[in-house]
């Protein structure tokens, strides 16, 4: 989707009781993404006549623009392979990284509270059943990636390390583009099955029934025109997060976060369609996070995706000090958290923007059109990258960028002695690449900082994510800031989908699923696919719970065609 691309305009979210219906169907799904495709799929499987709108003009969502991997534990190809995987061992985990505040490894729940077990469990027991019957279907036939570690493989509680990620069957090799061969093979399958799909249309609010149950939606196309859908079952919203309304993201995350490679279709639609419903919002302070290039977030790049995996050997971040303050290999979502760190004496976010500096070698072994690199081959879009052949002009640079975008960073600058810091700062660095051992942040130390590498010069050091950065130029430098995958606080639901009013009472006829509802996942991203793993789990549940809604009260009749 390009940014020219025009979106529907948002209206009132307060539901309405519908005199006239346009369209009428079993089960409305909202959103055309892996959440609410699935869900699609999985309710027309149980016989129903199913509606998908989408309020972007083509299908896909964020995941179009994602890898696809999706995190599945005690799956039947881990099964297959004898790698055991108990429920109790998964939860516990789960609960480590959730929740660490109030982790108990003894304790029933393993410190979560009731509805977060709940819902880990619904996750553990129907992930692998959700998976085997898209395959079966020929919706998202899948390939195992049995040495893919969790993102904390290391960790005592993990007792099945490897083994829990699958991938679209038809990915490449480098596993970077599975999310548009989810959405090609789910969606041919979609319409193959009969769910009738209707892109640009946005749901706008509920209908509801003299007895107040969900009985429908109001959906706007480009041109307001106004479409009234009848659903006799339930409505499941499927509609992603709130990554791209900028009140929401300053409102609600608890940091300062300029955007993120969610599709900017992603407004936070079902936040306030479900909370004037009566849902009780949950976790809208979490999010799944990742470095962004502050240029393409600040621009609203549409093609901008996370750095998931930030290449280069011979590559460092620094901060305005031109000093390293973070291991620059870590997982995405926990590197995220480097960039806002909180100066109580300064009153100020001294990392908010940090930059990372590489060399030729890294240009010329390491760039890289896949999973968001910063290092880029020629003739890819390089707008955000700064090249000078001396440190001295690379600060210079550097500076004159940070001076275009001050409004919008605070007024951040480079201190005055950048240049000559980074000099420093790269010399001890490289006597680090030179042992293998990087004695500040210990970078190249954990199973999951090998994955993430990216690709690398041959022969490589001692310590493959590391290598020393050259003493001539030309030198090179992007900005980053930390950015949202998508948020994930929503209203809240219980395992089976159902939105949950202040009581903890189902809305009924009204569903959720993904990152437009709350996910027990807290503060954690587990592993890769730890996103998609429970978005296609929950999916299932909510398409076989909505099925068995009883038949909803219409106001009024179906309008003519």
């Amino acid at each position: 989707m390009t940014a020219s691309m025009k979106l529907p305009a948002r209206a009132s979210a307060k539901p309405v009781t519908a005199a006239d219906f346009d369209i009428e169907t079993d089960i409305v799904v909202v959103g055309g993404g892996a959440g609410g495709l699935a869900s699609a799929l999985f309710a027309r499987w149980e016989g129903n006549e199913v509606v998908l709108l989408e309020k972007a003009p083509e299908l896909g969502g964020t995941t179009r623009k994602a890898a696809f991997w999706y995190w599945v534990p005690n799956n039947k190809a881990m099964q297959a392979l004898g790698i055991a995987d108990p429920k109790p061992d998964c939860i516990r985990y789960m609960a480590r990284l959730a929740r660490p505040e109030r982790y108990v490894a003894g304790h029933p729940t393993f410190g979560l509270d009731p509805w977060e077990y709940a819902m880990c469990e619904a996750f553990y027991d129907n992930a692998s059943t959700a998976t085997e019957l898209l395959a079966e279907k020929g919706a998202l036939e899948y390939r195992h990636c049995p040495d893919v570690p969790d993102y904390w493989a290391e960790f005592g509680e993990d007792k099945a390390p490897k083994g829990r990620v699958l991938l679209p069957k038809g990915a490449k090799d480098s596993m970077s583009d599975g999310g548009e061969v989810a959405i090609r093979t789910m969606s041919a399958t979609a319409r193959r099955h009969g769910i009738e799909i209707r892109t640009g249309m946005r749901v706008q609010r509920l209908t509801r029934g003299d007895d107040g149950a969900v009985n429908g939606v109001q959906a706007s196309d480009i041109d307001g025109r106004l479409t009234t859908v009848r659903a006799r079952k339930a409505v499941i919203f499927a509609s992603g997060g709130f990554t791209h309304d900028a009140e929401m993201r300053r409102n609600f995350l608890a940091a300062p976060v300029f955007g993120g490679c969610a599709a900017v279709s992603n407004e936070g639609d079902f936040v306030r369609i479900g909370a004037a419903a009566g849902g009780q919002l949950r976790n809208m302070n979490y999010a799944w996070m990742c470095p962004i290039v502050l240029e393409k977030a600040l621009n609203r790049d549409p093609g901008l995706i996370g750095t998931f995996s930030p290449s280069g050997d011979s590559m460092i971040y620094v901060d305005r000090q031109g000093r390293r303050v973070t291991n620059e290999k870590l997982a995405y979502n926990e590197s995220a958290q480097a960039f806002f760190q909180w100066d109580a004496a300064k009153g100020e976010y001294p990392n908010l923007v940090l930059f990372a500096i590489w060399d030729q070698r890294s240009q010329d072994h390491s760039a890289s059109d896949e999973y968001g690199r910063f290092i880029v081959p020629p003739g890819a879009d390089d707008a955000h990258v700064v090249k000078a052949d001396t440190l001295e002009g690379l600060s210079v640079g550097i500076a004159e960028r940070l001076a275009r975008h001050a409004d919008n960073i605070g007024g951040l600058g480079l201190s005055a002695d950048f240049a000559a810091s980074l000099g420093a700062t790269i010399d001890r660095f490289n006597g680090f690449a030179e042992s293998g051992r990087d004695l500040d942040f210990r970078r190249g130390e954990r199973p999951v900082e090998q994955l993430f590498n990216g690709p690398v010069a041959e022969p490589a050091g001692k310590n493959p994510t590391m290598y020393p950065i050259a003493k001539s130029g030309p030198f090179y430098a992007a900005l980053l800031s930390g950015g949202n995958l998508d948020t994930k606080g929503g209203p809240k639901t219980s395992p089976q989908g159902q939105v949950l009013d202040d009581e903890d009472q189902p809305i009924p006829g009204l569903y959720g699923v993904g990152n437009c509802v709350a996910s027990a996942s807290a503060r954690a991203y587990w592993a890769g696919g730890g996103t998609l793993g429970p978005i296609l789990a929950y999916a299932y549940l909510a398409a076989r719970r909505a099925h068995l809604e009883p038949i909803k009260t219409a106001v009024g009749k179906i309008a003519a065609e």
